[in-house]
């Protein structure tokens, strides 16, 4: 079954998208993307896409950061998202990106005097941490300070660069900190722990993205679990005698974390309250959930 694509204004397959090797966006890294889940709900035989409505508010703003006029409102790009989706027709989980682009086929340093697209795929993509507990490590790689935080893509070259050093030294992820040496994020993910009962997670003035999922699993721990989320400054140390520890994130989901830089976290098994929000959030995401129906768009 093939994944379909809306890119310059209409819908076609995946493999017809043919963008100019000058286009702006692939050489100065001017574009804005979100990525979005379509959860698949066998017993409802729905795919429901995930805070759809937020993931294009938070596009909105990496668009106004960067001077990118889109002729859309979020309600277009909604209608959008489903249309592409239901065209692909596929009857797994799947993953949409959305990117909002500079397209002039032209050369030179600079936000004005350029054009602007949109485009938005999907295809089927399972996990993308493919593991139960991730092993993670903190980089080397400093997160870049004083830069607008915001799904732009030039941006992401630090957290790939930090990844890859993950990758080749054992781990699953990486965990970047700031210039000032506070806990920022994973290279994709926001970072949880459990201390003395209570999750603790970095604020967004230590450069973290205000994540959707992160979003996600603060409104489920306060409202179903009783458990409110210290949003603070957090040392390097706290992660190797945190009581537990999670990444959380569109792609990965919610995932537990067992061991960093080698060390155990707890008894390096999935911890009491990371296996309750887990739960809940997974019920969440494929519209099982009532009470949080509202986050779930059905695209058949």
């Amino acid at each position: 079954m093939p994944s379909y694509v809306y890119y310059q204004k209409k819908i076609m397959p995946l493999e017809e998208a043919k963008m100019g090797v000058m286009t702006h966006c692939i050489h100065y890294g001017t574009a804005a993307f979100e990525g979005i889940r379509g959860n698949w709900n066998a017993a409802k035989k729905q795919i429901f896409l995930f805070r759809l409505k937020e993931h294009y508010e938070r596009l909105f703003k990496g668009c106004r950061i960067l001077r990118i006029d889109l002729p859309y409102t979020i309600e277009d790009l909604n209608r959008i998202t489903v249309d592409v989706v239901r065209q692909c027709g596929f009857k797994e989980d799947v993953y949409v990106r959305p990117v909002a682009y500079k397209s002039t086929e032209g050369l030179g340093v600079r936000l004005h005097n350029l054009d602007a697209d949109f485009f938005v795929f999907a295809f089927p993509w399972g996990r993308y941490l493919d593991v139960d507990k991730a092993r993670c490590g903190v980089s080397s790689w400093r997160f870049p300070k004083e830069i607008a935080r915001a799904k732009l893509t030039g941006l992401y070259i630090t957290n790939a660069l930090a990844k890859t050093e993950a990758i080749e030294n054992g781990f699953d992820e990486g965990i970047m900190l700031n210039a000032d040496g506070y806990i920022a994020e994973g290279t994709g993910e926001n970072l949880f722990l459990v201390i003395d009962g209570k999750l603790v997670t970095p604020g967004s003035y230590d450069g973290c993205l205000m994540g959707i999922t992160r979003d996600t699993v603060i409104k489920l721990a306060k409202n179903e679990l009783g458990i409110e989320t210290i949003e603070r400054h957090v040392d390097r140390v706290e992660l190797y005698s945190a009581e537990e520890c999670f990444l959380t994130g569109t792609a990965a989901h919610l995932t537990p974390v067992a061991e960093i830089d080698r060390r155990k976290i707890g008894s390096g098994e999935t911890g009491k309250i990371t296996r309750q929000l887990q739960k809940l959030y997974f019920e969440a995401i494929q519209g099982n959930l009532s009470k949080y129906s509202e986050w779930c768009t059905p695209a058949y």
